[in-house]
């Protein structure tokens, strides 16, 4: 456990963060929100109390950060996260899949979703790609499939299987929850997901267009898509 202390300066404007395994014993801050943001970044693999103190020196505020709550709630995101890609195949595909499937709504089973979704269109999951400029006439750019670095299905569905046995309660008999693990495991999963979304293209049953799909831009910082239709190129004349 890390015990912070944020204690206005008496000799001059400014916060100190007390605790023994700063530099000097401390470091001075303006605010008191940048003091505590700073503790709890240095201590994020460990259990945290960050107490505030009032000029007068009571505590005016104790901010508590608990490492197992704190990678459970990293947990929790990725979870929705993924469903959100697999409900997001599936409201696109909403129309197909009801005359398929007539109970869609209650699905919550990320692999029955998976596997039903890719029974009715085998392009649904998003393709990560990588635009290269082209030396093609009248070509901007390439789309090329990215090779790795990416959350693949079944890498998805172990993702998906993780989430699940942080965020249920354990047999208190049992074998219980390797935090250390999963600490060690969030970047490398946020890394694979961001691979997957940041530029992918998508297909939509019996829709022949190519959707491409930008999370983030530069030039204004929002996601956008682009739609691509098949054409016909004119044969050259003999």
């Amino acid at each position: 456990m890390h015990v912070y202390e944020v204690r206005p300066r008496k000799d001059r404007p400014g916060y100190d963060l007390i605790f023994d395994g700063l530099p000097f014993g401390g470091l001075w801050y303006t605010e008191p929100d940048d003091a505590i943001e700073y503790a709890k970044f240095r201590s994020r693999s460990d259990n945290v109390v960050i107490r505030v103190y009032h000029e007068v020196g009571n505590v005016i505020e104790t901010v508590r950060r608990y490492k197992a709550t704190t990678i459970e709630s990293v947990y929790l995101q990725f979870r929705k996260i993924l469903e959100l890609i697999a409900l997001g195949s599936l409201v696109a595909n909403k129309g197909e899949f009801s005359k398929v499937y007539n109970d869609f709504a209650k699905y919550w089973n990320a692999r029955s979703l998976l596997r039903d979704l890719e029974r009715l269109n085998a392009n649904f999951y998003p393709r990560p790609i990588v635009e290269v400029p082209s030396k093609r006439p009248r070509v901007k750019m390439d789309l090329q499939d990215k090779k790795d670095g990416f959350l693949s299905k079944d890498e998805f569905l172990k993702l998906y299987q993780k989430c699940g046995a942080i965020m249920h309660a354990g047999n208190p008999y049992g074998s219980q929850v390797d935090y250390e693990y999963y600490e060690r495991n969030i970047q490398g999963w946020l890394d694979k997901v961001i691979g997957l979304l940041n530029s992918h293209t998508i297909r939509l049953v019996n829709d022949p267009k190519l959707y491409v799909v930008h999370m983030h831009e530069d030039r204004d910082d929002k996601v956008h898509h682009y739609v691509f239709e098949p054409t016909t190129t004119p044969k050259p004349a003999i």
